[in-house]
């Protein structure tokens, strides 16, 4: 494309400045982060206080059944897959979505001393294992075969990223907990709605007055009785507490990446420094392009 010679430097200008400023960007949250992952203090489950914690176990399966991802059928805690199909058209080849989906399911983390679910919805994942692959059907005939690479070819293209069974994964997000109390009133509204489909007994136990009806008052005995027997149900079933990493409310960081908190740090800001150079490359080659014939 021929630009006019006098749009030439505000076109170089403007690239080069909207370069420089995604760097900047970027170097400025891979720092933050690197930070973030260096000063939160790593908590033990058992005795973990709710709030923002990072924490460092293994991952296990919060359901009886082992979980398969959708492609590759393996075993794992989380997956995220995408399908796209190839476009052809007169100047370049390109790729369009036709197919994506993200784990929501929660897993457990077990850090040896005690557990707690982590439900990845909204955190930046690092996956244990990914594939990509390609074939000529909108859906995967298989799981990639030993030497399926970036370099063979299909219509369609698919990515599957995963966390492995047991990986060892560090979390950091806001630890919440659902305690007692929760439980208590859930069971306790299910006693009272059956108490009232059989309103001969809910009259014998609770129509104090012999009025025929429930008055607010005898109400309020009712509930007060259906909490405790709702109490005493969840200690006998041993529901204690059920704690849960999730995303922070405050809009914080919410990290799950398979590796100890050392290596994510040094990730980081390894990252930053990569995203520092970039912006020096657009700031340089500002620099050097004004000098071409090109440009003046």
């Amino acid at each position: 494309m021929d630009v006019p010679v006098a749009l030439r430097p505000l076109l170089l200008a403007t690239v080069c400045a909207l370069g420089a400023l995604w760097a900047l960007y970027r170097f400025l949250v891979s720092l933050r982060s690197a930070q973030l992952v260096a000063d939160t203090p790593l908590v033990r489950l058992r005795s973990a206080a709710q709030g923002y914690v990072k924490a460092y176990g293994q991952a296990k399966v919060a359901t009886p059944e082992p979980r398969r991802s959708p492609l590759t059928y393996k075993s794992c805690v989380w997956w995220s897959f995408e399908i796209e199909r190839r476009d052809r058209n007169r100047s370049a080849l390109s790729w369009s979505n036709v197919e994506a989906e993200t784990s929501i399911t929660p897993f457990v983390l077990d850090d040896g001393d005690g557990e707690c679910l982590v439900g990845p919805v909204c955190a930046t994942i690092i996956p244990t294992s990914s594939n990509t692959w390609y074939g000529n059907t909108p859906w995967p005939e298989g799981p990639p075969g030993l030497y399926q690479t970036w370099l063979a070819s299909g219509a369609y293209r698919y990515t599957e990223q995963r966390i492995d069974v047991d990986a060892w994964l560090t979390v950091i997000g806001e630890l919440r907990s659902r305690s007692d109390i929760g439980d208590v009133a859930t069971e306790a509204g299910i006693l009272l709605k059956e108490w009232k489909q059989d309103q001969v007994e809910l009259l014998r136990r609770f129509d104090a007055d012999r009025d025929g009806r429930i008055s607010t008052a005898e109400w309020d005995s009712a509930r007060s009785t259906a909490t405790a027997e709702a109490a005493t149900t969840v200690i006998k079933d041993s529901i204690a507490r059920n704690s849960v990493i999730q995303q922070p409310a405050n809009g914080e960081s919410f990290i799950i990446a398979p590796m100890d908190s050392n290596r994510l740090a040094r990730r980081e800001r390894i990252r930053a420094a990569g995203f520092l150079g970039f912006g020096v490359g657009f700031i340089v080659a500002w620099d050097y392009a004004s000098t071409w014939p090109w440009f003046h």
